[in-house]
């Protein structure tokens, strides 16, 4: 009855809340805040920088290579951002090993550079590269489940979303990110991590991969054979070969008790340290910082899923994301001011949890508050369908920084200077944890927490220049506290911001050309930083 009141209480709340909306916006405003969008965006004009240095005319001469699927000859690609369209010479529809073989080749003789591409979430031009040729990886995806040695292995376009449909509800994936839309190869290119702060990121998961490299060979690499390769390859953003297929380490899909506290953010540091990191029981974690302004990056609500003892349990299956369009209208009403901020973090804080999914039931408690439980496989299953809108004038970009433990208080501070002063339109502020970690480029050479933002832009000059700004002021204080922001996002930072965050660059950028000296795999990252 506890539980029933609750969501009756929350229910009551949210409709009050649309009965005021539809005061002040109207029906027509509010649909098309919610409104699904009709296909990918399609922001600005194809990308000019380097215009010259590529003669895409010659390129689009040859003749395209037979025996392989192309979906796309010519034309544009552009990514999560919308902000960089750029003409190709084409995308491979991958459904094989030997289609990946046969496009080196054709690129080779050529003189055409290969990017591999997933779900195109990264924004900084690591998937394409001006005139190139795109391997879509998406249709090479077959998932294995190996119970005996309890591990899975996937082809590289195979996605979180479906690993995760594959394993339940006996297992669960060990390390992902906190949504399951991205591709095991994109994840493994920029060593993504997630909720569960005990697994660490991908690259402590992977026993170990195939990599084709640009002379067409197939490579194993794992931590204890061809280190060296697995090191490049896990985190190298696709520069020194095209992952093929990988071996991951699963999870027991255990049962958790969900907990949450809010709390200021300078106790945060204090309390993982004395209390989370050292309770084994404790299986995911996450923060959420306020982007209300009334207490903008100062409050902090802590998400925990704590381990439930016991075997009696009945799992449901997994299901997807419900309440799209009223999910979507929150996130798109708080870019509209500060009362809508401040009514998004009330509802996290006071709403949303009332009227959260219980997925797992006790089958001798069925009807005691205990049964409420959710397995590990449920917080991570999630496509957000709600961030993908219909509004053409803007966009939503990511920022990720990885703070060393020590720092974290002084950098929210800075951040929320630099947030105030550039007028930025935050709408999600997360607190991650990840460890050191040893691949080549890393982002996290000590114990760090991690900060994800997610800021709304307008997509005209203007929006474009305070982005600009806003990211380089956000690195430069990144940097002041000793460190590292990632990689795949927007390639506004200096080569100085670059070699001064990550001292290996150049060792980096010289075993790329020990792997691939004639360049075929280039995107536009290594365009811009690394010729």
């Amino acid at each position: 009855m506890q539980k029933f009141s609750s969501k009756f209480k929350a229910t009551v709340s949210a409709v009050a809340v649309l009965a005021v909306l539809f005061g002040v916006y109207g029906f027509r405003k509010l649909q098309a805040l919610a409104a699904d969008p009709d296909g990918e965006k399609n922001c600005r004009t194809a990308n000019s920088e380097d215009q010259g240095k590529t003669d895409l005319e010659k390129i689009k001469a040859i003749a395209p290579l037979q025996g392989v699927r192309w979906s796309q000859l010519g034309g544009a690609i552009n990514d999560a951002s919308c902000l960089n369209k750029t003409e190709i010479y084409g995308i491979v529809e991958v459904r094989s090993v030997d289609d990946i073989a046969k496009t080196l080749t054709f690129a080779r003789d050529n003189k055409l550079s290969v990017t591999t591409a997933g779900v195109r979430h990264s924004m900084g031009g690591q998937a394409f590269r001006k005139g190139g040729i795109v391997l879509d990886m998406r249709t090479f995806n077959r998932i294995v489940l190996n119970e005996v040695s309890r591990s899975v292995t996937v082809q590289p376009g195979a996605t979180w979303h479906d690993i995760q449909n594959a394993l339940h509800p006996r297992f669960a994936v060990r390390a992902m990110q906190s949504t399951d839309i991205f591709t095991v190869g994109g994840s493994i290119s920029v060593n993504a991590h997630g909720m569960d702060h005990q697994a660490g990121a991908l690259a402590k998961s992977i026993k170990s991969m195939k990599v084709m490299l640009a002379d067409g060979s197939v490579k194993t690499a794992s931590p204890t054979e061809n280190k060296e390769l697995f090191d490049l390859v896990v985190g190298g953003y696709g520069l020194f070969g095209v992952i093929v297929e990988a071996e991951l380490d699963i999870a027991d899909n255990l049962v958790y008790q969900t907990g949450r506290r809010v709390l200021d953010y300078k106790e945060f540091p204090a309390l993982f340290a004395g209390e989370i990191d050292k309770d084994m029981k404790v299986g995911l974690m996450y923060g959420h910082l306020s982007t209300a302004p009334s207490s903008f990056l100062k409050e902090m609500l802590l998400y925990t899923y704590t381990t439930v003892d016991g075997g009696d349990f009945k799992r449901r299956p997994l299901g997807e994301v419900s309440g799209v369009k009223l999910r979507r209208l929150t996130v798109n009403l708080s870019k509209q001011g500060p009362l809508f901020q401040e009514m998004k973090w009330f509802s996290e804080k006071h709403i949303e949890h009332r009227i959260e999914n219980c997925t797992v039931t006790r089958a001798q408690a069925i009807g005691s508050a205990e049964a409420c439980l959710v397995n590990r496989n449920d917080p991570m299953h999630d496509s957000v369908p709600y961030l993908r809108n219909a509004l053409p004038d803007d966009t939503d970009i990511l920022h990720e920084y990885f703070i060393p433990r020590s720092q974290f208080v002084a950098f929210v501070d800075g951040l929320r200077r630099i947030m105030i002063d550039n007028k930025t339109n935050l709408l999600n502020a997360s607190v991650r944890v990840v460890h050191r970690e040893e691949n080549f480029l890393t982002y996290s050479p000590e114990p760090a927490f991690s900060l994800v933002l997610y800021i709304n832009q307008a997509t005209d000059d203007e929006g474009n220049r305070q982005m600009k700004r806003t990211t380089e002021q956000l690195i430069d204080l990144t940097i002041a506290h000793k460190g590292r922001f990632f990689l795949p996002y927007q390639l506004y930072y200096s080569r100085e911001q670059l070699q001064r965050s990550y001292p290996q660059i150049d060792a980096f950028f010289a075993a790329k050309r020990k792997y691939d000296p004639d360049g075929l795999f280039t995107n536009t990252f290594y365009q811009k930083y690394g010729v």
